[in-house]
């Protein structure tokens, strides 16, 4: 039978390691101040990392600092999953959103997500010090309001 396990980890690094190979982040030094709240992997067998989330905060705002799925997998729900699960988390802390760099809007359109213009984005993303912005990334800030 074939099972996936998601769960709370403190394995930071090794997801960071997971988004660079699933070419989601820059394999370098962070440029803005992060607060990590939760980190949550989704595992195969063993402990082989399909997926993963982490949950921050910057500037007093939740964000998803990193979401990603092996591709294999992408087709499975994985990401509504772990993204559901990460809003329900955001949530229960008292959240009243959550913002993210979405190199695939679309997916996070379908759960509510907007874009927020460039001038109107939060000051504390990295994007724009990294060699891939508008080159071979081409990202959208996008938040997520909940309803009160």
């Amino acid at each position: 039978m074939f099972q996936l396990r998601m769960k709370q980890t403190d394995e930071y690094e090794r997801l960071v390691k997971f988004f660079v190979e699933q070419g989601l982040e820059f394999d370098g030094d962070e440029e803005v101040d992060t607060d990590i709240v939760r980190c949550y992997k989704v595992t195969h067998g063993e402990d082989h990392l399909v997926g993963g989330f982490v949950i921050a905060k910057r500037q007093g705002e939740f964000i998803i600092d990193g979401i990603a799925v092996e591709p294999v997998y992408r087709k499975m729900q994985v990401g509504r999953i772990m993204l559901e699960k990460a809003i329900k988390v955001v949530k229960e802390l008292g959240g009243k959103g959550i913002c993210l760099v979405a190199r695939a809007p679309g997916f996070f359109r379908k759960y509510g997500f907007t874009t927020v213009a460039p001038e109107d984005a939060p000051d504390f993303f990295e994007c724009r010090h990294c060699p891939q912005y508008q080159v071979s990334c081409h990202p959208e800030v996008m938040r997520l309001e909940f309803d009160e």
